[in-house]
């Protein structure tokens, strides 16, 4: 797929001092919130303000939107403040009606993404326009429905495009709503180097105080930009209460996030990163060979296993392995959450290897 830099020439053009910021409600609830919340954002760095207007649940009974109504009261924030405007849409009918109120930005949810039926019929109805469209990541861990929901707009001949990074869902419970796994974006970056990549911490994060170090992060990982739920009152919030923050914590958050540089042609700078680079890759030639000779013990395990007709996952054995290995990863400052996924990826290696074996 070519990659398509209309939209980075967008903000290029925006001479932005700062990354692109788009905040505003989780969910438009009345006229007078969503005029106020502007109003306020424009004391701030906000370059887009969004709200949504169709709200997919994921349980039926919540709060679901205003629908259309809604459309112009952003016609209003726009009027009043200059500020440009956004919200999702997910189907064809929602397109019809963005596009007849004249909203700038387009976002497709991750609910939408994870269907390349919905996406197909959404990126036909688009086919061809000037709008620029956000596609968040899937709901699920799968790098390859958020890139062919991206195809399937450029193909429409779509070409202000860009991708929102806004975590994934998992059966396990971890301090975020959703979790981050940031390789599964870095890999979409790298796959499409010149696509924007905007990070939605408050889908993330699923409560506020984590909000500041999601952001820097994404700045440290080259971002290009943050779309963060801002509320004038968020505790009395319609919808996702407690991941929105008010116009002047946004304003604080801001204000403190660090700028990186891209890099740095200092001599002394690359002398020394690349020595610590070359000890990098030491370290990472010798975690292939150590990984490399587990697996040759695994297979003569599955070799015995079969031998004496033993079935290959052993729970106990299992278990025993993971818990000692978050005691000793703490030892060694690494987290419980990094320790489970490496040790999870390994004993599933391991399993099928000696599966291989056993079913030969």
């Amino acid at each position: 797929m070519e990659n398509k830099k209309e939209l980075r020439k967008w903000l290029d053009d925006m001479k932005l001092s700062h990354p692109l910021l788009i905040a505003g409600p989780c969910s438009a609830e009345t006229e007078t919130q969503v005029l106020e919340i502007a109003n306020e954002l424009k004391a701030t760095d906000t370059n887009v303000y969004r709200a949504g207007i169709w709200k997919p649940r994921t349980r039926p009974g919540n709060f679901e939107g205003v629908g259309s109504l809604a459309l112009d009261w952003l016609n209003k924030v726009k009027k009043d403040t200059g500020i440009l405007t956004t919200t999702e849409v997910a189907n064809p009918n929602h397109v019809e009606l963005a596009l007849q109120n004249n909203i700038d930005i387009l976002w497709i949810g991750a609910r939408t993404t994870v269907n390349p039926f919905i996406v197909q019929e959404i990126a036909e109805s688009l086919k061809g326009t000037d709008k620029i469209i956000l596609i968040k990541n899937p709901v699920n861990p799968d790098l390859s429905l958020w890139l062919g929901a991206i195809e399937r707009f450029y193909t429409s001949n779509i070409k202000n495009l860009g991708a929102i990074h806004r975590g994934f869902s998992t059966y396990e419970k971890t301090k975020y709503r959703n979790n981050p796994e940031w390789q599964i974006a870095i890999d979409l970056q790298r796959k499409l180097p010149d696509l924007p990549l905007i990070l939605d911490p408050s889908h993330i994060a699923g409560r506020r105080d984590l909000i500041f170090d999601l952001c820097q992060t994404a700045l440290d990982l080259n971002y290009d930009g943050l779309m963060i739920e801002t509320h004038n009152d968020p505790d009395n919030a319609w919808s996702d209460a407690k991941q929105q923050i008010t116009p002047e914590k946004l304003k604080n958050i801001t204000q403190n996030l660090k700028l990186r540089k891209v890099s740095d042609d200092d001599e002394v700078y690359q002398n020394q990163l690349n020595k610590l680079r070359a000890q990098i890759n030491l370290h990472d030639d010798q975690l292939l060979n150590i990984l490399g000779k587990r697996m040759s013990v695994a297979k003569k395990i599955g070799a015995l296993k079969k031998k004496n007709n033993v079935a290959v996952f052993q729970s106990k054995r299992w278990n025993q392995i993971l818990e000692k290995m978050i005691v000793e990863g703490a030892e060694n400052k690494l987290s419980e959450e990094f320790i489970k996924k490496v040790f999870k990826a390994i004993h599933q290696e391991s399993i099928n290897n000696q599966d291989e074996i056993i079913n030969n």
